[in-house]
């Protein structure tokens, strides 16, 4: 039977990767006539802005996410969704535990957006370490299966957390729609990329120890030699401060800007030599396939998981070892002096549009099951 109406719930709409995916989901859905509701655990978040008109919107304003429980039992009771999504590993518990008490585990569809057993050593709170020790205990036992961002992300709970094969799907985030499409078109903001002179190295993301800065930063090191080549990293986070004093230890401070968040990234990564993801651990990285959509080249670290699939293999662009400062030297210069394909690169891309990603979804709501990609 088709799915008449989802309940997507979150623990609120902040500017993480999650929460910006599922609000594209959410709009993606709408648009092929599902009648979509968001449901926050908490209230508010940047992504709340970008949220269609036409999904419904509903905010329980719990103080946190487990105590959440009984006000979604009591909302899923009186609202009787036909399917219920949930994301984050937290808040699919708390969905679990809320679809148990109102007898509709049957319609709950759990995904996972990260590398699970590297997320949850960085998730090291007591509440947090309980929720990631019973999380896979709970999904062994749902009707449905789990849908996980990328195959790397599948393979880490069978081979981790003892969860079978059948049991887990994979469907592409929505990462690229119709606005994403449009905002790169805007000029860069940063004064190095509206230089013709200037080549630019641009990363983006949040600094944490997740994102590997750091490596990146030595490996530019290595290669300052080359002429008016710069290197931005958009973001911030716990190591601005570590990472302000590596820059500085290096003696780049001419040559490594670290201008916090962009307004729009994609218009920064488009006017760029080169975009690079130094992440020791992803799900799936959107933000490489936002680079490779805008046309830039890209050179990746081989984590898991995601840019292996995204990348072909090392086909479309080259991937480097986690942490290995040297390969990435090496690979930045080699960048720098033999772009990747762009065509190649927006066509794998593609992959990735938001109706492609709804269809996916649709597809594992309805019980159609399928593994995408495969």
């Amino acid at each position: 039977m088709k799915t008449q109406s989802v309940a997507i719930v979150l623990h609120d709409l902040r500017g993480g990767g999650a929460e910006k995916m599922m609000v594209r989901l959410a709009n993606a859905l709408a648009e092929q006539n599902t009648a979509v509701t968001m449901v926050l655990l908490t209230e508010g978040g940047v992504n709340k802005a970008e949220l269609s008109s036409a999904v419904k919107l509903v905010e329980l304003g719990s103080p946190r996410t487990l105590s959440s429980v009984p006000r979604l039992a009591a909302y899923l009771r009186e609202a009787q969704p036909d399917r219920i999504l949930s994301a984050l590993t937290h808040v699919n518990v708390a969905a679990a535990l809320a679809c148990a008490m109102t007898g509709m585990l049957r319609r709950l569809v759990v995904s996972e957006r990260n590398t699970y057993s590297l997320d949850k050593k960085v998730n090291t709170g007591a509440v947090m370490k309980f929720t990631y020790w019973l999380a896979p205990r709970i999904y062994r036992r749902l009707p449905n299966p789990v849908i996980a961002v990328s195959g790397g992300v599948a393979r880490d709970l069978v081979e981790t957390e003892s969860l079978r094969p059948k049991d887990i799907v994979v469907a592409p985030n929505p990462v690229l729609t119709a606005k994403v499409l449009t905002m790169m078109d805007e000029p860069a903001s940063h004064p190095w990329l509206q230089d013709p002179a200037t080549r630019v190295v641009v990363a983006v993301g949040r600094l944490s120890h997740q994102k590997g800065f750091d490596t990146l930063i030595r490996a530019f090191a290595q290669v300052a030699d080359i002429p008016n080549l710069r290197l931005v990293i958009f973001g911030e986070g716990e190591l601005r401060e570590e990472l302000s004093a590596l820059v500085s230890q290096l003696q780049l401070t001419e040559r490594v800007d670290l201008p916090g968040y962009a307004a729009n990234p994609l218009a920064e990564m488009k006017a760029a030599d080169l975009f690079v993801l130094s992440s020791r651990f992803e799900g799936s990285p959107n933000v490489l396939v936002e680079a490779m959509a805008t046309g830039v080249p890209v050179l990746a670290t081989n984590c898991p998981s995601g840019p292996d699939e995204i990348l072909d293999q090392g086909r479309l662009a080259p991937l480097v070892p986690v942490d290995n400062v040297n390969a990435m030297a090496q690979a930045l210069r080699q960048c720098m002096e033999q772009p990747s394909d762009n065509a190649e690169l927006k066509n794998r891309a593609d992959r990735y549009r938001d109706a492609l990603s709804a269809q996916a979804y649709s597809a594992v709501l309805n019980g159609s099951v399928t593994v995408w990609g495969r």
